[in-house]
């Protein structure tokens, strides 16, 4: 910038780039480069990518290696991954079980196909099936709960990590803030890995950078032109699958409800009594607060990812895991 606040030159966002501007004394620089800043959309993605990048080249790993579940979360990070490092170093595994529906295969598929990665399918069944065998006597005379429906995704995190331990690809995770800051993640689980793309991108975030990537390709990205997931992916409503006619909405509010609110808990800092006063129902919102604190031990023991908002988990929000107040009233 000159003195007198116009900008004498701008260098591409995330982009190392340098540039020799000539100045004169009294009359300041001389015209130079001028970039167009990154939108809002390219500027997340290009923060993820530049993340992920330097996140495995820095630290030497071959590639990466994901679960591609046919969901909205896997297909964003894997387009990521593909834009930051290449497709042949991008390694997706479909984990089916006996929930996983026809329409999450055939999107999982679709959406290797489009970035043109390396796609496999092994089925959980046979660990499922024996990890129910080993735990029927201790489990005699209980209904089918969450423990079962954990068990699944802590057995695709034992699948994934021995891919990952024989051939060196660093374990890639998919879950996104919404979900971490309610708790709605498996410790050990779908938990487990070296680095998580969407750490600090809420479900809403996911939906409008997916909608975008469809649509155009990042400046830095080695991904394809053109779509990188199928449009059903985004359009159908997210689900983990690990029972039958599972629904996220089924115990949480519709994202475009949770997203607002977990915004203002979280980066705002704000109360109860706030939130409610901009028209949220008093009860969902101190529901949502309570799951927020009890939820702090799971974010102790996530992996590591990119910034992108003001107040990510982590270094941003100091929280006390153990603590004896709760403040969950208007």
């Amino acid at each position: 910038m000159n003195a007198d606040g116009t900008e004498a030159a701008r260098l591409p966002d995330w982009d190392e780039t340098t540039t020799l501007l000539q100045w004169t004394a009294g009359q300041g620089f001389a015209e130079g480069e001028h970039h167009r800043p990154d939108g809002y959309e390219e500027e997340i993605y290009h923060a993820m990518l530049v993340g992920l990048r330097d996140y495995v080249n820095r630290n030497r790993f071959p590639g990466v290696v994901l679960g591609l579940s046919g969901g909205i979360d896997s297909a964003l990070s894997a387009a990521v991954a593909v834009d930051a490092l290449g497709a042949e170093r991008v390694w997706c595994v479909m984990l089916p079980s006996r929930f996983t529906s026809q329409d999450s295969l055939e999107d999982a598929a679709g959406c290797a196909a489009m970035l043109g990665t390396r796609h496999d399918t092994v089925s959980i069944e046979p660990a499922v099936g024996a990890m129910a065998a080993m735990m029927a006597p201790l489990f005699a005379g209980r209904a089918h709960d969450v423990a079962e429906e954990n068990a699944q995704s802590r057995l695709r995190m034992v699948t994934l990590m021995g891919l990952s331990n024989t051939f060196g690809h660093m374990l890639l995770t998919t879950g996104n803030k919404s979900e971490m800051s309610v708790g709605y993640a498996t410790i050990y689980g779908d938990m487990a890995g070296g680095y998580n793309v969407l750490k600090d991108a809420y479900k809403t975030t996911v939906f409008r950078l997916s909608r975008w990537r469809n649509m155009a390709r990042p400046r830095l990205g080695l991904g394809p032109d053109g779509p990188v997931m199928p449009e059903r992916v985004i359009a159908k409503p997210p689900t983990a699958e690990l029972r039958d006619n599972q629904r996220d909405d089924d115990s949480l509010p519709p994202y475009d409800v949770l997203d607002p609110i977990l915004h203002a808990l979280v980066e705002a800092e704000a109360s109860v009594a706030d939130i409610v006063a901009r028209g949220f129902d008093a009860a969902t919102v101190a529901r949502i607060e309570r799951l927020l604190y009890i939820a702090e031990y799971k974010r102790r023991q996530a992996p590591p990812g990119v910034k992108i908002g003001p107040r990510n988990f982590g270094r941003d929000r100091r929280y006390p895991i153990s603590n004896a107040f709760r403040t969950s009233q208007p």
